[in-house]
């Protein structure tokens, strides 16, 4: 009798919640549901965040309570035997109707109109590699691979193409970052529907993506930043807005949702506080009062900080005439913007950890780019070669 009662409290649990640490730093819930030698991961679409008040510890509380009513839910239904991995899944759903409406959202979104232009260009792929008939059972490792080869064979554009191919046309393959680019959008359509519990088995797993091409990133001297700031400007929020870059390393789509209601004074120092567009983590920028006269006249919370910036092929052509006027010969973008701001801290002395801070990156990995731009050791090395006359 005791034997039995000390099996019975050794007995692995059937269902246990778990925890999934998340780019932004939130934490995903999801239950690891064992049954009849079989496991798989049930995602919750609970997440828990970095409370620090107590409103958002009480969101966090009631967010456990409801995985852990889910959790008993399922096991109870592994007791009564009413539970199986099957019926779980929808994996007749159509592929290409689900990637659509994928899509859609993000046409629908504000926040995601940049990003939108290449999901509807992959879609264009997939219309071409699969069909209407394909169900999400036929998302296989071997569907993933031939899609891989797919785009590294098939021509630019070809979906557009109306008539026939003549010989006097050259072939135009996709560049690598299109092919980069269009892999993870299929890996995330991928993502989304194990998480949402269309499939059973992640097909992604044991492929790697396409490794992106290194690409020049374009960044101002000090010397030339001095001669826009003396350089008038067509649009001066444009002018303002563009050195405020180059002073913060803030990207565009965050000068354009600035509002006044995240400037703050932190001590001595003007402080930025907001949530990056592109990576929704809350940031904390200290800003020199140099930065903080390209803000302007303080206004209504509410308001935008840079009144009146938009940005278009206008603007982009605005950049190019003010860098010509002032003498500069590159391609002016926010991005060069950026770039100059992370290659002059580097320059002047700064850490690349404080810099990545700084800049608002995830990975060290991501600012140690631009310490390869600005290798002050190679510069000091070949400098040791001594004249040859």
């Amino acid at each position: 009798m005791a034997d039995m009662a000390k099996k019975t409290t050794t007995q692995k649990e059937p269902v246990k919640l778990r925890e999934k640490k998340l780019a932004n730093g939130n934490v995903s819930l999801y239950l690891d549901i064992y049954r009849n030698g079989k496991r798989h991961k049930e995602y919750l679409k609970l997440y828990l965040i970095d409370a620090k008040t107590y409103v958002e510890k009480e969101q966090n509380r009631q967010t456990l309570a409801t995985a852990q009513a889910i959790k008993s839910k399922r096991m109870i239904e592994i007791q009564n035997g009413e539970y199986s991995f099957t019926h779980q899944f929808k994996e007749d759903t159509p592929f290409l109707e689900y990637y659509r409406k994928m899509v859609e959202e993000r046409r629908k979104n504000p926040d995601s109109q940049g990003n939108w232009g290449n999901w509807r260009s992959c879609l264009r792929y997939l219309e071409i590699y699969c069909d209407e008939n394909t169900l999400f059972r036929d998302i296989t490792p071997d569907f993933i691979i031939g899609f891989k080869e797919f785009l590294e064979n098939v021509e630019k554009d070809t979906h557009k193409r109306t008539g026939p191919r003549r010989e006097r046309d050259t072939f135009q393959g996709l560049s690598q970052n299109s092919k980069v680019s269009y892999f993870n959008k299929l890996r995330a359509c991928i993502n989304k529907a194990y998480e949402e519990r269309i499939i059973s088995i992640n097909p992604l797993r044991g492929i790697e993506g396409f490794k992106a091409a290194e690409v020049k990133r374009e960044y101002l001297t000090l010397e030339e930043v001095k001669k826009l700031a003396s350089t008038p400007c067509r649009y001066p929020v444009l002018k303002r807005a563009f050195l405020f870059s180059c002073l913060t390393g803030l990207r565009k789509s965050d000068i354009q949702k600035l509002t006044w209601s995240e400037i703050q004074k932190f001590g001595n120092f003007t402080r930025i506080v907001f949530n990056q567009k592109k990576t929704g983590g809350l940031e904390y920028l200290d800003i020199t009062p140099q930065a903080e006269k390209y803000l302007g006249e303080h206004k209504n919370p509410k308001e935008p900080v840079f009144s009146g910036f938009t940005y278009g092929a206008w603007t982009s052509l605005e950049l190019q005439r003010w860098s010509m006027n002032a003498g500069i010969q590159k391609n002016l973008t926010f991005h060069c913007g950026r770039h100059t701001f992370a290659v002059l801290m580097l320059d002047l002395g700064a850490d690349i950890y404080t810099v990545s801070k700084l800049l608002g990156h995830r990975e060290l990995s991501t600012t140690q780019i631009y310490a390869k731009v600005l290798d002050k050791n190679k510069q000091n090395a070949v400098s040791l070669i001594p004249e040859i006359e």
